[in-house]
């Protein structure tokens, strides 16, 4: 029996994480549940698994109400000193981390200094604060399982070989709701279109960044990080049908290559049970049903995410912290409808401008989240103007 501490219960990883719990309750059993805001769906949660710790990150009126609500039957926690409260509980076994954003990375330490595997979801957290957070993977000897769908492909291909034999990982991305749209229209695109996935079900942020292709350039980052490769080594190819999670062409140029429906329980399961594989009636792919199976490059001009992140991990030190929080905060403005998907991007890139990166100690990442995310308020309060129109000679980029 593995307890789990599930941060970010309440999202869209989180719930699927409690299905695979439903489906072996003979090998999982929650402990521990951490929520943003949601108290209701909280609420229900912590009922439905009898869990004995629950956390919320909202503020102290969503503290209350939870309190009143599960407090005879549950020590509530509140804030991020209780999410991280919540990741060092010694009756936790494994963390799963499925917050969204940088706000994970806090009680992803806690949880490494006591010792306790790490289940990962929140690609923020390699991506912001990938060198602090492996190097103290590496001194307590934690491992990290990775819960995305294209790492968890490339971790399983890498059963049948070493790391030292990668010569390219290919992550593969559907292309999102966006991918033959002409230019100029995508860019003038409101959420309701861009939360129109075609094949995958994800939260807000991670929506978003698939119609922006941000979530392909994180993933970059993060593969780099995970598996010990230079981000030179890391291709991302448009494959719509997202059959196949990821490849990875070895040194004597083989490629094995993942694949399945798209169903995030899948690589939750395998990062929960690693090494075991057990039957918990997840839907099946059907081979004979694969009609076909297509790739293409992706248009790095439509998707320009692509190489601000490879740029990012180039110029290392907190820039890639700074890409994040800037993107995190123009997709949050832009899904309350003050500026239009094009506008993501030139805020991320300008902001990245203005940046002087330093050391990414744990303090020099919050510090840059923080500043981050003011610079694109700061922007967008003083150039809404400029940023909405895509030929703005102050607001023009082009990456090669």
């Amino acid at each position: 029996m593995k307890r789990l501490a599930i941060l970010g219960s309440t999202g869209s990883i989180g719930c699927q994480t409690l299905d695979i719990v439903r489906r072996l309750p003979d090998r999982l059993q929650v402990v521990a549940l951490a929520a943003n805001h949601n108290v209701e769906r909280l609420t229900q949660q912590s009922i439905e698994f009898g869990v004995q710790h629950v956390c919320i990150g909202g503020d102290r009126e969503a503290f209350t109400a939870l309190q009143e609500r599960v407090g005879r039957q549950a020590v509530v926690h509140h804030g991020l000193d209780g999410i991280c409260e919540l990741a060092t509980l010694p009756e936790v076994d494994m963390v799963v981390v499925a917050v969204a954003g940088a706000i994970g990375i806090a009680p992803t330490h806690a949880a490494i200094r006591a010792g306790k595997p790490i289940a990962l979801a929140s690609k923020e957290v390699l991506v912001a604060a990938g060198e602090p957070t492996m190097k103290l993977a590496l001194q307590k000897n934690v491992p990290i399982f990775p819960i995305d769908s294209e790492h968890s492909a490339i971790f399983q291909c890498l059963q049948a070989a070493h790391h030292n034999a990668i010569e390219r990982i290919y992550l593969t991305a559907s292309g999102g709701p966006f991918r033959q749209t002409p230019l100029a229209e995508m860019e003038k695109a409101g959420p309701a279109e861009a939360l129109k996935h075609p094949t995958w079900n994800m939260g807000g942020l991670v929506t978003i960044n698939s119609a922006t292709l941000m979530n392909k350039g994180l993933e970059i980052i993060e593969a780099s990080w995970l598996f010990g490769v230079d981000s030179d080594c890391v291709e991302v190819v448009i494959h719509p049908q997202s059959i196949i999670h990821s490849m990875i062409r070895f040194a004597d140029g083989s490629v094995l290559a993942q694949l399945g429906l798209p169903d995030m329980r899948l690589p939750i399961q395998y990062a929960l049970l690693y090494p075991d594989r057990v039957d918990s009636d997840l839907p099946r792919l059907d081979a004979a049903k694969m009609i076909s199976l297509t790739f293409e490059p992706p248009d790095l001009e439509r998707f320009p995410a692509v190489n601000l992140a490879r740029k990012a991990v180039k110029i290392g030190g907190t820039a890639p912290a700074v890409m994040n929080a800037a993107n995190e905060q123009a997709v949050d403005i832009f899904l309350s409808e003050k500026i239009p998907l094009g506008a993501i991007m030139k805020l991320v890139y300008h902001t990245m401008e203005r940046h002087e990166p330093v050391t990414p100690t744990f303090e020099n990442i919050m510090k840059a989240d923080a500043w981050a995310r003011d610079q694109v308020i700061k922007l967008v309060a003083r150039d809404r103007q400029a940023i909405e129109e895509p030929n703005n000679a102050a607001f023009r980029y082009t990456l090669s």
